[in-house]
């Protein structure tokens, strides 16, 4: 080893050091990804090696059941949801990052439900949309507001909305700790400058911080489009698909787990990727267009 030249020598630990990552990244990600695109085109149950090359059938049966790719619709909630929730966020961490007293108690406190656990969170919620000791309609009933009552899960008019502010509600402290941690990179002379000059409140939010953060709010809305296709745990896990509630990954876990057509399952999931990275696409090439 010593005898080799430092070229080599350094060729050799490169090569050393990138051995195991890529025989992870082969086995965990790259071959699955490899073998969920080729089950997407055969009829295979999930169980066993039987299966038969069916070609694009999957793919036209996603398209034409409107129970299959109709349920975006139920995805639409969880992103209007994740761009107010986004909104919110910001504002707070404006608030925040200002001279507040007692701002890191705020900030504790508004980023604890996104370290619950789902489980806990679809059990705290039960007890709040719960019609009859649901402390949603008590708190209701206790204002006046008594005819505002509903039956939160039960009404498919309600239903994914309320399911949707569950998420908000989860997810809000992350989104505002991102931004607190944007706006705390903003240089304080920049704010200094436009005090200065007499800029107001909103004319410093709009051109100061705003142009600052744009690659974080770009990231973020990212996020809220990828976390509103693959919206899962909160809605399965309260409703498990019933009053009309599945999302299209729920959909996808049915069709492979109860329904036992994993490859009508893998065509779906290739379904879902591709509209992610369309999506991501357009929305760079139109919302963030990059500056020359």
């Amino acid at each position: 080893m010593f005898n080799l030249s430092y070229k080599t020598q350094r060729i050799l630990i490169l090569f050393g050091f990138l051995t195991i990552p890529v025989l992870l990244s082969l086995t965990f990600s790259y071959y699955p990804a490899l073998s969920l695109l080729y089950y997407s085109f055969t009829d295979w149950s999930g169980l066993g090696w039987e299966m038969n090359w069916v070609g694009l059938d999957n793919y036209k049966e996603i398209f034409s059941r409107p129970e299959i790719f109709g349920v975006f619709k139920n995805n639409a909630y969880y992103f209007v949801g994740g761009l107010l929730q986004t909104c919110v966020a910001l504002y707070f961490a404006v608030v925040l990052t200002s001279r507040l007293k007692g701002r890191n108690i705020f900030r504790s406190m508004l980023f604890i439900p996104y370290v619950l656990h789902s489980v806990a969170i679809v059990i705290m919620f039960r007890n709040v949309y719960h019609v009859q000791y649901g402390s949603l309609n008590i708190f209701l009933d206790a204002i006046g507001l008594g005819a505002w009552q509903q039956q939160w899960l039960g009404n498919p008019n309600l239903v994914n909305f309320s399911l949707a502010f569950i998420s908000i509600w989860k997810y809000f402290g992350l989104t505002m700790v991102i931004f607190i941690g944007a706006l705390q990179s903003i240089p304080a002379d920049n704010y200094e400058a436009a005090k200065i000059d007499g800029a107001s409140g909103w004319q410093t939010f709009r051109f100061i911080t705003l142009p600052s953060i744009r690659s974080v709010l770009e990231l973020m809305l990212i996020l809220t489009l990828t976390g509103a296709l693959e919206a899962f745990d909160i809605p399965y896990i309260m409703m498990l698909g019933a009053n009309d509630t599945h999302t299209f990954v729920s959909k996808t876990v049915d069709m492979a787990f109860k329904f036992q057509q994993a490859g009508l399952a893998s065509a779906m999931a290739v379904v879902l990727l591709l509209i992610v990275i369309a999506f991501i696409i357009l929305q760079r090439k139109l919302l963030f267009r990059e500056e020359k």
